[in-house]
């Protein structure tokens, strides 16, 4: 921190004095404007190297009224989905210079409802929100007015740009997959019974539109609910599928730590990964590309969903005036050896 001869911080002043120059003159060059001599520049900067100043960059910002930082909030980062997507977009704010910061709502109601009634309040200049336990008429009620952009599914048509993947079309796709392989006995793991969780609705809904193009039925006791997304929570719901009279020969998991705690249940019942039983994950997080075997997975592209999230914002505090808008972003389905089998 710069200092002047009697200790204090130094201010605009204290250099200008030393160079002998007005504080309008320092502050011109430390603005880089052009309309300084290089004489009068040298002498302010060998004053601002004597007294180490450094701007004070608050001051500035809320000058300009702007901060420069965005927050990002997401149910939870123990997820590696949701760690993933907020080093992507980091990565996209850092183009723009910005700071991002992250907030996990773990998805109950009251911290995000704090979220959408203004984060960090005159912090920000921006929200990208992932939310799951709102609906859209949490976010008519909005009073904030900090630019909001939403991820995820579980909120449509609302006063805000929106950036999903098309789940139904996903799921489905990822369901076909295993019907083309001669897979007849297919489960899923993953829906949830609250009214909030439209993700996993989505999936499920995909699922059953598969099953049903292929003339397969939907038996419930192939369709595992669960409490979290987590590895325990797949390796529980597999379990349950393996005691089945009838077992499925193929399952979609709703998310990858799911698939991975799949295959280990799996593994230590003996069942032979994809020969006796197809698994398929979803999200594409690194740790499936390198299980064993390696996880086939519906691949949702993360980095042009921050990215688009990160324009968005970007046009927003450019003061664009458009409706918002409802992007659905690309995905690929990533066939690997939990389906394929090991190729050599």
């Amino acid at each position: 921190m710069g200092t002047s001869a009697s200790g204090d911080r130094a201010s605009l002043k204290h250099v200008a004095a030393l160079a002998g120059v007005s504080v309008k003159t320092v502050s011109n060059v430390v603005n880089g404007y052009a309309h300084v001599t290089e004489g009068t520049r040298a002498r302010v900067q060998w004053a601002i190297d004597q007294l180490n100043y450094r701007p004070n960059l608050a001051a500035r910002q809320l000058r300009q009224g702007r901060s420069d930082v965005i927050a990002l909030a997401v149910p939870a980062l123990d997820l590696p989905y949701f760690a993933e997507l907020a080093r992507s977009v980091i990565k996209c704010a850092e183009e723009k210079g910005w700071t991002v910061l992250i907030d996990q709502t773990d998805g109950l109601v009251e911290r995000e409802q704090f979220v959408l009634d203004g984060i960090g309040g005159q912090l920000i200049d921006g929200l990208i929100f992932s939310p799951i336990a709102l609906g859209a008429d949490d976010l008519q009620r909005r009073r904030d007015t900090t630019p909001l952009v939403l991820l995820g599914e579980r909120v449509y048509d609302g006063p805000a740009d929106h950036v999903a993947i098309d789940n139904v079309a996903a799921a489905r796709e990822a369901t076909a997959h295993l019907v083309e392989l001669g897979r007849r006995r297919i489960a899923a793991i993953g829906d949830q019974p609250r009214p909030t969780s439209q993700t996993a609705h989505l999936r499920r809904r995909g699922y059953e539109e598969a099953l049903a193009e292929a003339g397969l039925p939907t038996r419930p006791e192939w369709v595992v609910e669960v409490d979290q997304y987590h590895r325990a929570d797949g390796a529980a719901a597999m379990r349950r599928l393996l005691d089945l009279p009838e077992p499925p020969d193929a399952v979609l998991c709703f998310n990858d730590l799911l698939a991975l705690g799949a295959l280990r249940q799996a593994h230590d019942r003996d069942v032979r990964v994809p020969e006796d039983l197809a698994v398929v994950g979803w999200d594409d997080i690194e740790d499936g590309r390198y299980s064993i075997p390696t996880l086939t997975t519906v691949s949702p592209d993360k980095h042009q969903i921050a990215a688009t999230a990160v324009d968005f914002l970007a046009a927003r505090l450019g003061a664009a005036s458009d409706p918002p808008h409802e992007v659905t972003a690309p995905y690929t389905l990533a066939i690997r050896e939990s389906t394929a089998g090991r190729r050599s």
